[in-house]
């Protein structure tokens, strides 16, 4: 996946300043077959710099789905600022510029492993979400995992349909992964990985039905987990990367780069781990080559012993403190019924920030 493909999307699928026809582009893709009735859905894709001729068919051959697939991009961002707001890189984004991240995903590092994960885990995630809420007409609720009802319970409800938002993602994810070299392999492993977590995480939910909260009728059916417990897992195969080294292969049609384990003594990964083929930079101090901010002024936990705390976050420079006033709810009282009444006090914390 192109991330500054993927600016470009954000940009023209979520402002309210980009106007076709005279209303906002997010407003036209979500209007969908009304709206492409009016001729336009050629103009509107071909509108979005950057589509390879596969992604400009599937973006004119799916247009109602375009919004879920842009939805899911910013899920995932998101959901990486979430899992490393207390790391060194903190998945910053950059509003200035269609690259979102900066040159940050220029290398093959952990961090552009894990956001190529996450971000078409993302897609994946809100297509199929999408598609079991009924807002696109090509897609549905999933009747295929629909099976003999089990022990107390039988089958309802609408079964959401991973297996489509991961063909959705595959589709236009990986679309512009088509190159025989290293990179674009690692970007293929690693998107396939995050969509698999969604595939794997798939599970029962369950509803009661009877008088008086009783459970006399449950009906379950087939539902994505949160996605906060997709970025969690996500995260902790961050931690666990595999180091990779490229090998070249004289084959027919040229020559074409692989991946291999680094480290033949380690168990190789699976399809389910991230892997990345060049090392991190430290984020310590800000560079503009890297795309790195530096942490000074950042948040630290001064009681942490780990990423988050003052020591390591700071990079030994030492952290500054001050005392901050903030107001708050306090001495809150439930009334009967039904409203709940509070004070509002003023507390003071202690707030330290990296040198």
């Amino acid at each position: 996946m192109d991330y500054h493909l993927l600016g470009l999307m954000l940009s023209f699928l979520f402002s309210g300043t980009k106007v076709l026809a005279g209303y906002p582009i997010w407003w036209s893709l979500a209007l969908g077959q009304q709206y492409s009735s009016l001729g336009s859905q050629p103009i509107l894709c071909g509108s979005i710099p950057g589509l390879v001729p596969k992604q400009l068919r599937f973006c004119r051959n799916y247009i109602e789905i375009m919004p879920s697939v842009a939805e899911g991009v910013k899920l995932g961002i998101q959901e990486c600022q979430h899992q490393f707001r207390g790391r060194r890189w903190n998945c910053t984004t950059i509003d200035d510029s269609l690259a979102i991240f900066g040159p940050v995903l220029d290398k093959a590092t952990r961090e552009s492993a894990f956001v190529h994960a996450i971000a078409s885990a993302g897609v994946a995630f809100a297509v199929t979400r999408s598609c079991a809420e009924g807002t696109s007409t090509i897609c549905g609720c999933d009747a295929h995992h629909k099976g003999p009802p089990g022990d107390g319970w039988k089958w309802g409800g609408c079964s959401e349909d991973a297996d489509f938002g991961v063909l959705v993602s595959r589709e236009f994810a990986d679309a512009r992964e088509n190159r025989p070299d290293a990179r674009s392999a690692m970007n293929r492993h690693n998107n396939e990985a995050g969509r698999t977590t969604i595939l794997d995480h798939m599970h029962l939910k369950c509803k009661c039905h009877g008088l008086s909260g009783s459970c006399e009728v449950k009906t379950c059916w087939w539902a994505q987990p949160d996605f906060r417990a997709i970025g969690d897992y996500l995260k902790d195969k961050y931690d666990s990367a595999s180091e990779m080294v490229v090998e070249k292969h004289r084959e027919s049609r040229g020559w074409v780069e692989t991946l291999r384990a680094k480290y033949a003594l380690f168990k190789p990964p699976t399809e389910r781990d991230l892997v990345y083929y060049e090392n991190s930079p430290n984020f310590c101090e800000p560079n503009p080559e890297t795309g790195s901010f530096g942490t000074r002024d950042r948040t630290c936990n001064v009681t942490s012993h780990g990423i988050d705390g003052c020591d390591l976050l700071c990079c030994g420079r030492g952290h500054n403190t001050r005392t901050e006033k903030r107001k708050e709810k306090c001495h809150c009282i439930f009334h009967w019924c039904c409203y709940v009444s509070c004070q509002e006090c003023t507390r003071i914390y202690d707030v330290h920030t990296c040198k």
